[in-house]
Protein backbone atom coordinates (compact mmCIF):
# COMPACT_ATOMS: atom_id res chain seq x y z
CA UNK A 1 0.00 0.00 0.00
CA UNK A 2 1.52 3.29 -0.85
CA UNK A 3 1.91 5.88 2.02
CA UNK A 4 1.25 9.12 2.36
CA UNK A 5 3.31 11.29 5.11
CA UNK A 6 3.93 15.46 5.06
CA UNK A 7 1.67 15.48 1.49
CA UNK A 8 3.43 13.16 -0.59
CA UNK A 9 4.22 9.74 -1.62
CA UNK A 10 7.21 8.03 0.41
CA UNK A 11 8.56 4.70 1.00
CA UNK A 12 7.43 2.92 4.64
CA UNK A 13 10.16 1.66 6.38
CA UNK A 14 8.35 -0.18 8.71
CA UNK A 15 7.38 -3.77 8.48
CA UNK A 16 3.80 -5.25 10.08
CA UNK A 17 4.88 -7.81 12.82
CA UNK A 18 2.37 -10.87 12.55
CA UNK A 19 1.30 -12.18 15.83
CA UNK A 20 3.30 -15.18 16.02
CA UNK A 21 6.40 -13.65 14.60
CA UNK A 22 9.85 -13.36 16.26
CA UNK A 23 10.63 -9.83 17.59
CA UNK A 24 13.96 -8.90 15.59
CA UNK A 25 16.68 -6.74 17.45
CA UNK A 26 16.86 -4.50 14.59
CA UNK A 27 15.00 -2.55 11.88
CA UNK A 28 11.62 -0.52 11.87
CA UNK A 29 8.71 -2.80 13.47
CA UNK A 30 4.84 -1.66 13.37
CA UNK A 31 3.94 -4.14 16.22
CA UNK A 32 0.43 -5.13 17.08
CA UNK A 33 -0.88 -3.80 20.52
CA UNK A 34 -1.52 -6.64 22.48
CA UNK A 35 1.90 -7.91 21.51
CA UNK A 36 3.17 -4.71 22.38
CA UNK A 37 1.79 -4.88 25.71
CA UNK A 38 2.81 -8.18 26.51
CA UNK A 39 6.49 -7.41 25.97
CA UNK A 40 6.74 -3.52 25.94
CA UNK A 41 10.20 -3.59 27.48
CA UNK A 42 11.51 -6.06 24.89
CA UNK A 43 9.81 -4.40 21.88
CA UNK A 44 11.12 -0.73 23.01
CA UNK A 45 14.71 -1.99 23.34
CA UNK A 46 15.68 -3.05 19.76
CA UNK A 47 17.51 -0.85 17.63
CA UNK A 48 15.37 0.22 14.98
CA UNK A 49 12.56 2.36 15.41
CA UNK A 50 9.23 0.64 16.98
CA UNK A 51 5.67 1.30 16.12
CA UNK A 52 2.45 -0.09 17.35
CA UNK A 53 -0.85 -0.98 15.26
CA UNK A 54 -3.66 0.27 18.13
CA UNK A 55 -7.12 -0.64 17.23
CA UNK A 56 -10.07 1.81 17.93
CA UNK A 57 -11.95 -0.38 20.14
CA UNK A 58 -8.91 -0.12 22.42
CA UNK A 59 -8.21 2.42 25.67
CA UNK A 60 -5.20 4.83 24.53
CA UNK A 61 -4.77 5.16 28.33
CA UNK A 62 -3.23 1.66 28.22
CA UNK A 63 -0.63 2.99 25.79
CA UNK A 64 0.09 6.44 27.43
CA UNK A 65 3.12 5.41 29.51
CA UNK A 66 4.55 3.99 26.36
CA UNK A 67 4.86 7.04 23.87
CA UNK A 68 8.01 8.84 24.67
CA UNK A 69 9.49 5.16 23.23
CA UNK A 70 7.73 5.02 20.66
CA UNK A 71 8.04 6.08 16.81
CA UNK A 72 4.68 5.18 15.51
CA UNK A 73 1.04 5.07 16.53
CA UNK A 74 -0.89 3.44 13.50
CA UNK A 75 -4.36 4.12 14.52
CA UNK A 76 -7.29 1.30 12.65
CA UNK A 77 -10.04 2.97 10.45
CA UNK A 78 -12.05 -0.79 10.28
CA UNK A 79 -14.51 1.10 8.35
CA UNK A 80 -15.01 4.21 6.84
CA UNK A 81 -18.18 4.98 9.05
CA UNK A 82 -16.41 4.21 12.40
CA UNK A 83 -14.30 7.63 14.04
CA UNK A 84 -13.29 5.93 17.05
CA UNK A 85 -9.86 6.92 15.53
CA UNK A 86 -10.18 10.47 15.18
CA UNK A 87 -11.18 10.65 18.21
CA UNK A 88 -7.98 8.18 19.51
CA UNK A 89 -5.72 10.72 17.81
CA UNK A 90 -7.32 14.04 19.26
CA UNK A 91 -6.40 12.67 22.38
CA UNK A 92 -2.62 11.34 21.59
CA UNK A 93 -1.89 14.38 20.23
CA UNK A 94 -4.40 17.45 22.28
CA UNK A 95 -4.26 15.76 26.30
CA UNK A 96 -1.17 13.56 26.05
CA UNK A 97 0.91 15.43 23.65
CA UNK A 98 2.07 12.96 21.82
CA UNK A 99 4.91 14.22 18.75
CA UNK A 100 5.57 11.09 17.19
CA UNK A 101 3.97 10.07 14.22
CA UNK A 102 0.39 9.35 14.09
CA UNK A 103 -0.86 6.97 11.11
CA UNK A 104 -4.27 6.02 9.84
CA UNK A 105 -3.97 2.96 8.33
CA UNK A 106 -7.38 0.32 7.74
CA UNK A 107 -10.46 2.00 5.08
CA UNK A 108 -8.78 5.52 4.66
CA UNK A 109 -10.82 7.45 1.73
CA UNK A 110 -9.90 10.70 0.31
CA UNK A 111 -12.76 12.80 1.56
CA UNK A 112 -12.02 12.03 4.70
CA UNK A 113 -8.74 13.01 4.83
CA UNK A 114 -8.65 16.81 5.77
CA UNK A 115 -10.86 16.10 8.90
CA UNK A 116 -7.62 12.93 9.46
CA UNK A 117 -5.48 15.94 8.91
CA UNK A 118 -7.03 18.22 11.49
CA UNK A 119 -7.41 15.13 13.93
CA UNK A 120 -4.05 14.98 14.28
CA UNK A 121 -2.98 12.23 11.47
CA UNK A 122 0.47 13.13 9.35
CA UNK A 123 0.58 9.33 7.37
CA UNK A 124 -1.94 8.11 5.66
CA UNK A 125 -1.74 4.21 4.34
CA UNK A 126 -4.28 4.29 1.14
CA UNK A 127 -5.42 1.56 -1.06
CA UNK A 128 -4.59 3.19 -4.13
CA UNK A 129 -1.64 4.96 -5.72
CA UNK A 130 -4.42 7.43 -7.40
CA UNK A 131 -6.16 8.28 -3.26
CA UNK A 132 -2.41 8.81 -2.66
CA UNK A 133 -2.01 11.52 -5.41
CA UNK A 134 -5.35 13.25 -4.53
CA UNK A 135 -3.96 13.14 -0.76
CA UNK A 136 -1.01 15.20 -1.63
CA UNK A 137 -3.16 17.50 -3.44
CA UNK A 138 -5.66 18.13 -0.75
CA UNK A 139 -3.27 18.84 1.80
CA UNK A 140 -1.99 21.84 -0.29
CA UNK A 141 -5.66 22.84 -0.52
CA UNK A 142 -6.84 23.88 2.68
CA UNK A 143 -4.94 26.42 4.54
CA UNK A 144 -7.52 28.16 6.93
CA UNK A 145 -9.44 26.68 9.46
CA UNK A 146 -12.47 28.36 11.55
CA UNK A 147 -11.83 25.34 14.48
CA UNK A 148 -9.07 24.43 16.66
CA UNK A 149 -7.82 21.20 16.71
CA UNK A 150 -4.41 19.26 18.03
CA UNK A 151 -2.85 20.08 14.30
CA UNK A 152 -0.97 23.33 15.10
CA UNK A 153 -2.95 25.54 13.37
CA UNK A 154 -3.75 28.90 13.90
CA UNK A 155 -7.38 29.15 13.20
CA UNK A 156 -8.64 32.30 11.52
CA UNK A 157 -10.65 34.24 13.98
CA UNK A 158 -6.74 33.95 15.83
CA UNK A 159 -4.90 35.35 12.62
CA UNK A 160 -7.61 37.75 12.52
CA UNK A 161 -6.61 39.00 16.11
CA UNK A 162 -3.10 38.93 15.35
CA UNK A 163 -3.58 41.20 12.19
CA UNK A 164 -5.33 43.88 14.23
CA UNK A 165 -3.06 43.61 17.02
CA UNK A 166 -0.40 44.15 14.17
CA UNK A 167 -2.27 47.53 12.93
CA UNK A 168 -2.96 48.73 16.16
CA UNK A 169 0.55 48.60 17.52
CA UNK A 170 1.79 50.26 14.26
Amino acid sequence: MPLVKDGKIVDDTFVHLADDAVLASGGDLLIPAVRFLADSGAAVARSGKTGVVWLNNRDIDDLVAHLDKISIVALVFPSFRDGRAYSQARLLRERHGYKGELRATGQVLRDQFVFMLRAGFDAFDVRKESDAKAFAEVAARYSVFYQPTGDGRVTAFRQRLARHAEVAGS
